[in-house]
């Protein structure tokens, strides 16, 4: 008997700047409702922080797992979320791992920018979803940030999508040449 060595599946890479225009488009949509309920006060609203949460959950994870992995933001640039092993669309559970933790960091950023002109200070909330992202920095194989890593999740170009990226390249190319 024999120990066969199988070779990890070939997944295409996403640049680290599409996917973070995606988590991008994704928070603001989120940041917004949820800002809907906001009021003048200074602090954390606990009202606001629900319905961020809820309004997380609704994007990041049902959506995605309705809709072949992908998210609002995700659509928009052609990338998807997939399980490592089985390379389809994670379970719920899975999802829920995973955006937990990302929504965890969006919402400390999201604190951070409601709070940030009353109190400086609050730019180190942005420092936990930086350590988590950074991590895909590290990971020149699969760019698996540690949301990924726990839930083992990576995060993949797809075919499918309104590639936003390629649109605005375009659009600034054009511009480019008429001006000159």
């Amino acid at each position: 008997m024999s120990i066969e060595q199988v070779p990890p599946k070939h997944y295409p890479r996403v640049e680290f700047g599409r996917r973070g225009m995606a988590l991008g488009i994704d928070f603001l949509f989120v940041w917004i409702v949820s800002s809907l309920l906001g009021s003048s006060q200074i602090g954390v609203q606990v009202l606001q922080i629900l319905l961020f949460a809820l309004a997380w959950v609704i994007l990041r994870v049902v959506v995605p797992y309705n809709n072949q992995g992908q998210s609002l933001g995700r659509y928009a640039f052609d990338i998807k979320v997939l399980e490592v092993e089985q390379g389809k669309v994670p379970d719920l559970q899975s999802l829920l791992k995973r955006e937990g933790i990302v929504g965890l960091g969006a919402l400390l950023v999201a604190i951070a920018l409601n709070n940030i002109l009353r109190n400086p200070t609050a730019i180190l909330l942005l420092i936990p979803l930086a350590i988590d992202c950074g991590a895909a920095l590290s990971d020149t194989q699969l760019r698996q940030a540690l949301h990924d890593r726990y839930a083992k999740t990576i995060v993949v170009s797809s075919r499918r999508g309104y590639s936003l990226d390629i649109k605005v390249k375009r659009l600034v190319e054009k511009t480019r040449r008429n001006m000159r």
